[in-house]
C-alpha cells in the first residue's frame, strides 16, 4: 500500500492558491485513475485504488497546512505503511520556479511548515517527496499572504499548460520507484 498525500488547505477561499497545488495533484491524479477522494478518515479526504500496479491511497489532509503531520501519521499507523518507502508528499516550493518539479528520497523541512508538521509527527525526514515550484516570493511580500495568494493568469496558465500534469506523472512512477522517476523529472525545463 502507497499513500500519496498532496498538501494543501481545505477551505473554499484556499482553491488556486499557490499552497494548495498538492490538493490539485491528488485531483487530477483522482479523475485520471477514477478514484474519488471524498471519504472522511484520519483527518482527510481518502480515496483508495491502483496506480501503476500499485495499491494507492490518496490522501487531502484536511487539517489545515501547518498541522499536515496529523493527519499523515494517522494514515501511516492505520494503514501499517512504512514512510520512508511507501509514502509521497506532494506540496509547493517557493524555491524553485513555477512549475519547476523536483522530487527528493529525503530532505529538511526547508521552511515549510506543512513539512516541518510531517517529520515532527513521523520522527523523520526520510519519505519521498515531490516538490512544485511555486516561485519565489517577491521582495516586500509577506511569505504566507504569498503562498496563500492566487497565480497570475499566466502562472497560473503554466501549471495548468503541463506542471500538475507532470507532477500527477511524476507521482505515478514514484510508484514503481522513486529512481525512475527522479531521473526523469528532475530536469530544468527548458524555457
Amino acid at each position: 500500500m502507497f499513500i500519496i498525500a498532496g498538501l494543501g488547505n481545505p477551505d473554499r477561499q484556499y482553491q488556486g492558491t499557490r499552497h494548495n497545488v498538492g490538493f490539485d495533484v491528488i485531483d487530477l491524479l483522482s479523475e485520471k485513475y477514477n478514484i474519488a477522494v471524498d471519504t472522511k478518515k484520519h483527518r482527510a479526504y481518502i480515496g483508495k485504488g491502483i496506480i501503476e500496479g500499485q495499491k494507492v491511497i490518496l490522501a487531502k489532509p484536511q487539517t489545515y497546512m501547518n498541522l499536515s503531520g496529523e493527519s499523515i501519521r494517522s494514515l501511516v499507523d492505520f494503514y501499517k505503511t512504512d514512510p520512508e518507502t511507501e509514502l509521497l508528499v506532494i506540496y509547493d516550493d517557493v524555491s524553485l520556479d513555477v512549475g519547476q518539479i523536483r522530487i527528493r528520497k529525503k530532505g529538511s523541512a526547508g521552511g515549510h511548515n506543512g513539512i516541518k508538521s510531517i517529520i515532527a509527527h513521523l520522527g523523520t525526514s526520510v519519505f519521498a517527496r515531490i516538490k512544485i515550484g511555486v516561485g519565489e516570493k517577491p521582495r516586500g511580500y509577506d511569505l504566507a499572504d504569498y503562498v496563500l495568494g492566487k497565480f497570475s493568469k499566466g502562472e497560473r496558465r503554466q501549471m495548468e499548460e503541463g506542471y500538475i500534469e507532470a507532477a500527477a506523472s511524476a507521482a505515478e512512477i514514484v510508484c514503481g520507484g522513486i529512481e525512475r522517476a527522479m531521473n526523469e523529472h528532475n530536469k530544468k525545463k527548458k524555457e
